[in-house]
């Protein structure tokens, strides 16, 4: 490969930082030191090391499009201040060619006293356009923000979504040889993020480089040649979208599985756990649901305690615990429920819900006319239900709630509630779009013949 069909090469880069405890250990490392060298004292150190980025390499092509995903706190807006030069690597290099547009931070580069007008002037100008070139480009740039009258307001009293509107319009429509997106996109609506990746589709075209940040698995798989994965300043993986999103997820919401010789590791039933088919294990005495993967620890959970959901066990055909699904799918989903007294009836509900909290589909043993739990319920005993589904869910990250409950009358007692305790993240699918496939048939015949 031509090294002029390189737009970022980054080489062994590596950033740490020193981290002092007190103003006066900064003091002391900026004069002890000097002095104990002097007397000929092996020189002591007032500070603790932390490095942001270790050992980072990769390049981009011309026209090529990198997804870097990480956890919080991982690296990613480090790697990508010290490519755009407002960060100084302590080790390690960075070569790029051509103009690099970057949207690091909600509204850098803004003045917020100065109207939108006057921001677009001056962020081209600092991406070395001439006040003519600005003119020229100036109604595309205006009319991309969408905006309307506020252009000639001050930023300050821009909302978070107008200011990011402004921030990619003046970047992407510049031009720019590199392009460098940190999560901006997650701010706009639904409508505007649209036309964001419709522009850098036709920036890709151009031979614009893209380097793009985000949370969004979907965006990462739909839209990038290759990902990069960080892990607590690490390059944990490089490779196909789809695969390193697999390993975010495994990072995000599950344990990295332990194997032996290349292959994972087969655990037998143990006493504490009920096998089914020999297939998978429940636990039936503690509760194990931190140590699946896929289990949320950020779900909320509440109760009266008569029973305790203790375990789960997620499938995707004959794949357990799988970092991600596909359209079409049959998902098994199994869970133990210890009863720690008598309950008469006992309901159990499941739930799915989007990210943002809609209801995709909610279920229980009532509606469902579940027979089997007229019997279930005795004090003491351990239950194991067993539901199965076909996935017909779009692309995108659900969760999935667990309940178990008793009905009086018109209302209903909650004995064990864990809302959004498992995570369930569906792969991209180009067939539809929407909240879930339909499986849609459709014909068509020419009539008057």
């Amino acid at each position: 490969m031509s090294s002029n069909d390189i737009a970022i090469r980054v080489n062994s880069l590596s950033k740490c930082y020193q981290i002092y405890d007190t103003p006066r250990d900064r003091l002391k490392q900026f004069v002890a030191p000097r002095i104990q060298r002097l007397i000929g004292q092996t020189p002591k150190q007032y500070f603790r090391e932390f490095s942001a980025l270790k050992d980072v390499s990769f390049e981009v092509k011309k026209g090529e499009t990198v997804g870097i995903i990480g956890r919080n706190g991982s690296g990613k807006s480090t790697l990508l201040q010290m490519i755009c030069g407002t960060l100084t690597p302590t080790s390690g290099s960075v070569e790029t060619r051509g103009r690099i547009a970057a949207l690091l931070e909600l509204g850098s580069g803004f003045n917020p006293e100065f109207t939108g007008r006057d921001n677009i002037y001056m962020n081209a100008a600092l991406l070395g356009l001439g006040r003519e070139e600005v003119n020229a480009r100036f109604d595309d740039v205006a009319a991309f923000a969408d905006i309307g009258e506020f252009i000639d307001q001050p930023v300050k009293t821009y909302s978070s979504g107008m200011v990011v509107r402004l921030a990619f319009a003046v970047q992407s429509q510049v031009d720019p040889d590199i392009l460098i997106v940190d999560e901006a996109l997650s701010v706009g609506d639904a409508k505007f993020q649209a036309k964001c990746f419709e522009r850098l589709r036709q920036l890709k075209e151009n031979g614009t480089s893209i380097l793009l940040v985000t949370h969004s698995s979907e965006q990462i798989v739909t839209h990038c040649s290759y990902a990069i994965l960080l892990n607590k300043g690490i390059q944990f993986e490089t490779g196909e979208p789809r695969h390193v999103v697999n390993r975010y997820m495994d990072l995000l919401f599950g344990k990295e599985k332990e194997k032996t010789n290349g292959k994972s590791e087969q655990v037998s039933a143990m006493p504490g756990e009920i096998a089914a088919e020999s297939t998978y294990q429940l636990s039936w005495q503690e509760d194990d649901f931190a140590k699946r993967n896929g289990y949320n620890p950020h779900e909320y959970r509440w109760g009266d305690g008569s029973a305790t959901i203790l375990d789960f066990y997620l499938a995707a055909d004959d794949e357990p615990y799988p970092s991600a699904v596909s359209t079409g799918q049959r998902i098994t989903l199994a869970t133990s429920i210890k009863f720690h007294r008598g309950i008469c009836r006992p309901i159990l509900g499941i739930t799915i819900k989007t990210k943002e909290g809609v209801t995709v589909y909610g279920v229980n043993s009532e509606t469902l006319e579940c027979d089997d739990f007229q019997k279930l319920g005795q004090q003491e005993s351990v239950i194991q239900a067993e539901a199965v589904f076909i996935c017909r869910l779009a692309p995108g990250d659900y969760f999935i709630s667990l309940g178990v409950a008793t009905k009086h009358g018109e209302g209903v007692t909650p004995h064990d509630r864990r809302y959004d305790a498992l995570h369930l993240q569906v792969r991209p699918n180009h067939v539809f779009f929407g909240i879930a496939n339909l499986e849609l048939s459709l014909s068509a015949r020419q009539v008057g013949e």
